[in-house]
């Protein structure tokens, strides 16, 4: 199986935010926004895998400022770190004032996947080619937390 470049997979999806989207703060629902950067995630893993990926992990999932009615937010989803059958995305989140043009990162979370062949069990996916230093420095980050993760399973938290 032939190595993936992380450009080969990265993903940006974009939406405005309506009404039906808020909360009864008027914000925009924190559910609303994990599931988009959800789809974002595994529609990138699905991407490099080229077989469905489902959500095993959420791992560190930040809310850093609110996002808004009228709002366009962009989800953008690239591969930090690949195991045997698991992924790893990064889902960074950026909301823009469309009138004013102001942009802030609201949110970021690194989420895994496993792509499933058409029986529904975990099948080998590609390796990941690193082509910056950059990438190089997020697999490694990205190997941490899968060890944690691991780590976390096995102790049974």
């Amino acid at each position: 199986m032939e190595a993936k470049k992380v450009k080969d997979s990265e993903l940006v999806l974009s939406q405005l935010m309506q009404p039906e989207h808020a909360n009864n703060l008027g914000n925009i629902h924190g559910g609303v926004l994990m599931k988009l950067m959800d789809d974002a995630g595994a529609m990138c893993a699905t991407r490099h895998a080229r077989e469905p990926a489902v959500t095993v992990a959420v791992d560190s999932l930040t809310f850093l400022e609110p996002v808004h009615i009228g709002d366009l937010v962009t989800f953008s989803a690239r591969l930090t770190y690949v195991g045997r059958t698991s992924m790893e995305t990064e889902v960074v989140v950026e909301a823009e004032e469309i009138l004013t043009g102001r942009r802030r990162i609201t949110n970021r979370a690194y989420i895994v996947y496993v792509a499933l062949n058409g029986e529904g069990r975990p099948v080998e996916v590609p390796r990941l080619s690193l082509v910056s230093d950059e990438e190089r420095e997020r697999w490694q980050q990205g190997e941490m937390r899968q060890r944690e993760r691991l780590g976390r399973k096995v102790q049974g938290t």
